[in-house]
């Protein structure tokens, strides 16, 4: 009778072990994914909920689209200048200081996209308030607010009106520097 309750022992010893590494094997596997540091995304200025109203923005250091009343917010937004005609598209930088500098305007994609991946490293003379106007194949550098950098590619623009409301829309390829150096 003893014999039997040790082989029980015994086997409940060694499924505990087993559980126990297969637990650790499994828990080592577990990938964490990186934030990444470059990529192609959309914003536009569509006001969501009226009665509490947001617009949604890119955020460099997450890589992601987040609405302007998170905290923290999106490093970048899309607006329409409406004070001057024709409407001009607009980045702003949700920081309070000059963030962008243009590094050129290209007369075609192939040109922009040449540029673009060439462009490692810079230097900034001078920063401007906004990315004014935002066009097609332009590159601009961003600085945000911690003092981190990203290049930007325009890809493409909307800019009309829609439902009697301008709207405007930029597609962008960056790539982000978190380390706060101009090595893009």
């Amino acid at each position: 009778m003893y014999g039997l309750f040790y082989l029980s022992l015994s086997i409940m010893k060694t499924n505990a072990i087993l559980i126990t590494f297969l637990a650790v094997l499994v828990s080592a596997c577990t990938k964490v994914e990186k934030t990444p540091t470059s990529g192609i995304n959309t914003i536009e200025n569509t006001i969501y909920r009226p009665d509490n109203p947001y617009v949604l923005g890119f955020s460099f250091s997450s890589a992601e689209i987040i609405a302007n009343n998170k905290t923290p917010g999106p490093d970048i937004l899309i607006f329409v200048n409406t004070d001057v005609t024709p409407y001009k598209l607009t980045l702003q930088a949700n920081n309070l200081k000059p963030s962008f500098c243009k590094i050129g305007e290209y007369a075609s994609e192939a040109g922009a996209v040449s540029a673009f991946d060439n462009l490692h490293e810079v230097v900034i003379t001078r920063w401007e308030d906004m990315a004014e106007p935002v066009a097609p194949n332009q590159i601009w550098i961003f600085r945000s607010g911690k003092d981190t950098y990203a290049k930007i590619r325009i890809i493409s623009t909307v800019n009309e009106i829609r439902q009697t409301v301008p709207y405007g829309e930029c597609k962008f390829q960056w790539v982000y520097q978190p380390d706060g150096s101009l090595d893009l």
